[in-house]
C-alpha cells in the first residue's frame, strides 16, 4: 500500500486553502505604528509635564538678558509645517485616485513644507540669545524643539524614501502600508508641534 502524499505542494486543493490563509490574514502592521505614535505620546507628555512644572515653580525661569521669545517666525514655521497636513492628505487621495504625478508633485511639496520647517528651526536656534546650558528654560527650551525637530526629518527622510520608492514599477500591488504610516507619522508631528509652540511660545 503507497502511503499518501499530503504535502501542499502536491495538493492544489491544498495549496490554494493554504494560500487563501495567507491573503486572509488581517494586517497588523498599521496597528502596530499606531501604538508606537502612542509610546511616542507619553515621552512628549512627559516632556511637556516636566516643563509646566519647571516653569510654574521656578525662582528664576528665564536665563539673565532674556526677556522672552520672538514669536513672529515660529508662527510662520508653525502655519507652513500645519499647512502640510492639507498637502501630504491630498497627495493620498491622488494616489487612491490612481493620479500618480499629482500625489508626487503634492508629496514633494509636503517635503518641501517639513524642510522649510526645519530650516526656520536653525535659523532661530542661531540666533538665540541662550544656549542648552542655560538654566532649565535654556535645556527645556533646547530638548524639547530639538526632540521634535528631530522627528520632522526623520518624516521628511521617510517621505523621500517614498517619492523615490514611487517611480519603482508595480511599488503598491502589495498596499499602501508605507504611505498611510508615513502621512500618519507626519500628522502626528504637526499635532505635537501644535502643543509644543503653545506651551513654549504662546504661554511666555
Amino acid at each position: 500500500m503507497q502511503p499518501v502524499d499530503t504535502s501542499v505542494g502536491d495538493n492544489p486543493i491544498l495549496e490554494v486553502t493554504h494560500e487563501s490563509a495567507h491573503s486572509d490574514h488581517p494586517d497588523n502592521r498599521l496597528f502596530g505604528f499606531v501604538v508606537f505614535l502612542l509610546s511616542e505620546s507619553v515621552i512628549f507628555l512627559s516632556f511637556f509635564t516636566a516643563y509646566i512644572v519647571y516653569k510654574t515653580t521656578a525662582l528664576h525661569w528665564r536665563p539673565d538678558g532674556v526677556t522672552g521669545l520672538e514669536i513672529k517666525d515660529p508662527t510662520i514655521n508653525t502655519i507652513v509645517l500645519v499647512s502640510s497636513s492639507f498637502t501630504i492628505y491630498i497627495a493620498e487621495k491622488f494616489l487612491h485616485k490612481k493620479q500618480l504625478w499629482r500625489f508626487r508633485a503634492f508629496w514633494l511639496l509636503t517635503i518641501a513644507m517639513g524642510s522649510y520647517f526645519l530650516y526656520g528651526q536653525a535659523v532661530e536656534w542661531s540666533g538665540l540669545a541662550f544656549g542648552f546650558g542655560d538654566g532649565v528654560f535654556g535645556g527645556s527650551f533646547y530638548l524639547l524643539t530639538g526632540f521634535h525637530g528631530l522627528h520632522v526629518l526623520t518624516g521628511v527622510l521617510l517621505q523621500l524614501i517614498i517619492l523615490v520608492r514611487s517611480f519603482l514599477p508595480n511599488e503598491y500591488d502589495k498596499g499602501l502600508y508605507g504611505i498611510e504610516a508615513t502621512s500618519l507619522f507626519w500628522h502626528f508631528v504637526d499635532v505635537i508641534w501644535i502643543a509644543l509652540f503653545t506651551l513654549i511660545y504662546v504661554w511666555q
